[in-house]
């Protein structure tokens, strides 16, 4: 039986709750700052049209990030289809 105390036997407290799955995703893209920095915007001004730098820039990040990269481009040529593409 676990000892009291330890973590798997006391109640998660309110940060120790998952993480919110848009904020997970959005940390895997790299583009974590500019969501944020959007989001205080939209906090503050309550209106997205007021919030244009940041939209453009959370926009740009992600532009940048959905980009193949060029190792997805240039597929190894060890690596032809039996067709010969």
């Amino acid at each position: 039986m676990a000892k009291p105390g330890h973590a798997w036997s006391r109640p998660k407290s309110q940060e120790e709750e998952e993480e919110d799955p848009v904020d997970a995703l959005v940390s895997r893209t790299g583009c974590a700052a500019q969501h944020w920095a959007l989001q205080e915007c939209m906090a503050e001004k309550r209106d997205w049209r007021h919030c244009q730098a940041q939209v453009q820039a959370f926009r740009q990040c992600m532009t940048r990030q959905q980009r193949p990269h060029p190792e997805e481009m240039h597929p190894n040529p060890s690596h032809r289809s039996p067709h010969g593409d």
